[in-house]
């Protein structure tokens, strides 16, 4: 298929720009211009069949330039004819876009045939001037008990996942996808930056299956491909979700993963451009490359791009440059704890140091707010005597104390949720939870209402009230074939 992204633009009356390789370094080539000198961001292309393809990064001097190819170099040597396209990579936007899957070029590869209803953009876009933001603040439900009362989200907002390795980033991004784009009335785009190109397939397989696909597009820079492309990857993604919110008017939710990876691939391709490291190793254009990206998600009076993002944490290291560096974006840091995973508490979210600028009486309600400052504190207080518990046992701690463990431990429970994306593989049907139904629960584990409940009740459910029949389930064990009789009749 023909790469839409690196046409060249010149009419029929001009004559193509061409240059010379002059050296080869891995990714980085190096090109001299006798004529003229292409624009930073230009992509060239060089090869028998132009497929390789090289976006200027640097001017060298009046005959050089430096840039990063987003292709192999395979095959590539000095003394190979270099032709500017003129213009910068761009990407396709339009109606066409929806139910189909790309790479950074822009082709399709889906397997589902040509493109149709589609021009190609600039994906070097800048952000909305704030005259044109909103500044409107609304809730953005997500059907996950711990997330809609603890860690609010923000339409138009911008919330990161923050995990190590194998702490359920993906398995919770998947989750969100599922309950909100089925829920959600815009567009939906998906772009996974450096992440295995299984869960991609995965991830399109299951979306089509929930016949969400139509209102959906993905974008990918898989782990095997050159820096420079998935450095690239999170653009075209944005340049799609701009489309629709500026063009069609349309709210856009934007899902990233892994946010961390971008920040990685830039880092490779400054090391190759011979960049001087600043601390960890980390590229001294950091800052700057991520704020180009994040400040382009924004709210305006014609629609909102929500953006929920997967963030890799380095070690489980929160104070890795990377990690500061993305929370300073964020409207909302969801952070998934190893200490929970291992306990089996999923969503493993650490409700202590997770935050959001949403949880405020003014925006969710003094109610909520209060319920959920009371959460965090009896969590808080449990989470102190978890040593004294340790060593001297709950029979040591006052009467107010073992009441205070008692239902911290009910609330971890009851927070936790069973998730449709991974119903295969824990044999539990998933659970959506209203945030009215997660509030009333909390509020009636607070008030003692279930402290004879076994612990093990509030485990792996979905409202409150499914407390209530396991434990009589329990107590008269010959209806349980009658209640479940009715439950499949209702």
């Amino acid at each position: 298929m023909s790469l839409p992204t690196i046409e060249p633009q010149e009419n029929d009356a001009m004559v193509l720009n061409q240059g010379v390789v002059v050296s080869v370094r891995g990714s980085v080539v190096d090109v001299r211009f006798e004529k003229q000198l292409p624009p930073i961001y230009s992509v060239l292309r060089a090869g028998d069949q132009r497929q390789i393809v090289i976006e200027v990064l640097v001017q060298r001097d009046k005959f050089h330039v430096r840039g990063i190819a987003l292709t192999p170099t395979q095959g590539l040597a000095r003394g190979m004819t270099v032709e500017d396209t003129g213009g910068p990579l761009q990407a396709p936007v339009g109606k066409g876009l929806l139910s189909r899957m790309f790479d950074v070029f822009g082709n399709t590869i889906d397997r589902e045939g040509e493109l149709a209803d589609v021009h190609l953009r600039s994906v070097h876009r800048a952000p909305p001037a704030l005259a044109q933001r909103s500044t409107k603040s609304e809730i953005f439900e997500t059907g996950i008990k711990i997330i809609d009362v603890l860690v609010p989200l923000e339409r138009g907002g911008k919330a990161g996942l923050f995990g190590g390795a194998g702490v359920g980033k993906t398995v919770l991004l998947t989750e969100l996808i599922h309950n909100m784009v089925g829920n959600h009335k815009g567009a939906s785009i998906f772009c996974g930056i450096g992440e295995r190109c299984r869960e991609g397939e995965e991830l399109y397989r299951d979306m089509n299956k929930a016949g969400v696909l139509p209102n959906m597009a993905m974008v990918f820079g898989q782990m095997n491909e050159p820096p420079g492309a998935r450095f690239r990857v999170g653009h075209v993604a944005l340049t799609m979700a701009e489309y629709f919110r500026d063009d069609e008017h349309r709210d856009v939710l934007l899902l990233i993963d892994n946010i961390f990876r971008f920040i990685q691939a830039g880092m490779e391709v400054s090391g190759l451009m011979g960049q001087m490291p600043s601390r960890l190793g980390y590229q001294p254009t950091m800052g700057t490359e991520l704020s180009g990206l994040e400040e382009r998600i924004a709210n305006t009076d014609t629609g909102a791009i929500t953006s929920i993002q997967a963030v890799y944490v380095p070690a489980d290291d929160f104070t890795d440059p990377a990690a500061v560096h993305t929370f300073s974006h964020l409207s909302a840091s969801i952070v998934l704890s190893r200490k929970r995973a291992s306990e089996g508490l999923y969503p493993a979210i650490d409700p202590l140091q997770s935050s959001s600028k949403m949880a405020t009486p003014g925006i969710v309600g003094q109610r909520h707010y209060e319920l959920a400052q009371k959460i965090r504190r009896t969590l808080a207080q449990y989470a102190d005597l978890k040593d004294i518990i340790a060593m001297l046992g709950m029979e040591q701690l006052s009467p107010q104390d073992r009441m205070i463990v008692g239902r911290a431990r009910r609330l971890e429970r009851f927070l936790t949720q069973p998730f449709f994306t991974t119903e295969q593989f824990t044999g539990l049907k998933g659970k959506l939870v209203s945030l009215k139904d997660a509030l009333n629960g909390c509020e009636r584990i607070l008030r003692d209402e279930f402290k004879e409940t076994n612990e093990s009740d509030l485990y792996m459910i979905g409202t409150i009230d499914e407390a209530t029949r396991k434990s009589k389930l329990k107590t008269n064990p010959q209806k349980t074939e009658e209640h479940a009789n009715d439950v499949h009749a209702s």
